[in-house]
């Protein structure tokens, strides 16, 4: 498709039947900007993208859930790449955050525990790291940790060549501030630096969700991107209770998906751009047509219009690859791979969801 030839009446969908994308006339025509902070900011491709990426990973999380048969989509970039879900809670890591290391009846409630748990599942991102240390420790608490040992484990998992940090994103190794070689061994160091101020109670005591914010990114090695995403995190616990559409930070996936949504940004701040989508988001999927199924009463939070806008800047490599961001890459790496092991969903009790 020439894009040049892209218009404010035509958006670009999916069409199943055809394996292509194909234009389609709007119930009536769309206008190609959005206004932002009263400024009209000019829309690309890649923006008609990103509420069609939002629907159609909706319903593959739907069709999953209903125990519909693979493939979930035929959309061809979707069957091949790796993408998350337009929620975030609903990945599948954050599913096991909420119920397997928050929401533990088994182990002590109280913030230093909850919030120790959170950011030790979290520095390493990953499950099975968690599941090694549990097999070691039996229950992880703070009143029982120790530095040698829980170092001794990890690098035990290293020596065996075991993977223990996610690639999601990628962690500072934080050897100028605390000295050792090892990563992991900075990052325990972190944790007990972080408990030892009192980070749990002053998190519990936070009064916004930016305060919060702050207070991570005060520590060595916490940028923006991991102290919003922690601080979200901890938000899913009874920690905090923050309105998650109080505050939003964009991570470098997210400004590379939005200097590609849009042709000139105008120099607005990132965060403001996220908001006028979230608040949008209704209008903007009524005008292309979309039926975009909802996490059941739940519409999308700032914080995943944020990881849309990462996830369309991926997307957009591959079905918009004349449309450059800033991040420079052209290629999607992670390739989708079904995961056999089913999911039970289970959501912050405080939100009211009901899942059945």
């Amino acid at each position: 498709m020439n894009l040049s030839t892209y218009n404010e009446s035509q958006y670009l969908l999916f069409d199943s039947k055809t394996l292509e994308y194909s234009r389609h006339r709007a119930s009536r025509p769309l206008q190609n900007t959005l206004c932002v902070d009263g400024k009209l900011l000019t829309t690309s491709p890649v923006y008609d993208s990103y509420w069609y990426l939002a629907c159609e990973r909706q319903n593959i999380f739907f069709n999953r859930l209903k125990g519909q048969p693979v493939p979930w989509t035929n959309d061809p970039i979707l069957l091949k790449h790796k993408f998350t879900n337009a929620y975030r809670a609903a990945d599948r890591t954050s599913q096991y955050l909420i119920r397997n290391v928050i929401y533990r009846e088994d182990l002590p409630s109280t913030p230093k525990e909850v919030v120790f748990r959170i950011l030790l599942f979290k520095i390493f991102n990953k499950i099975e790291t968690w599941k090694y240390l549990e097999e070691a420790f039996g229950s992880i608490t703070y009143s029982e940790y120790n530095f040698d040992e829980y170092d001794s484990i990890l690098s035990q998992l290293l020596k065996e060549a075991k993977q223990i940090y996610s690639a999601a994103y990628m962690m500072p190794p934080g050897g100028r501030q605390f000295g050792y070689i090892r990563k992991h061994q900075n990052h325990l160091r972190l944790i007990e630096k972080m408990m030892a101020e009192s980070l749990p109670e002053k998190l519990n005591e936070s009064k916004s969700m930016a305060n919060a914010f702050s207070l991570l990114k005060s520590y060595p090695t916490i940028g923006d991107f991991l102290a919003y995403q922690y601080a979200t995190d901890i938000n899913y616990s009874e920690v905090t209770n923050f309105d998650e559409n109080e505050f939003v930070i964009a991570g470098p996936g997210a400004k590379d998906g939005i200097e590609k949504c849009f042709v000139d940004t105008k120099k607005i701040d990132y965060s403001t751009i996220i908001r006028a989508v979230m608040e949008n988001q209704s209008i903007e999927f009524e005008k292309r047509n979309l039926n975009f199924q909802p996490m059941w009463s739940r519409s999308l939070q700032l914080i995943d219009c944020q990881n849309m806008f990462c996830e369309v800047g991926k997307y957009a490599r591959a079905r918009h690859p004349d449309i450059a961001g800033i991040s420079g890459r052209t290629r999607i790496k992670q390739l989708f791979s079904v995961n056999p092991n089913p999911m039970s969903y289970f959501f912050p009790p405080k939100w009211g969801i009901t899942t059945v």
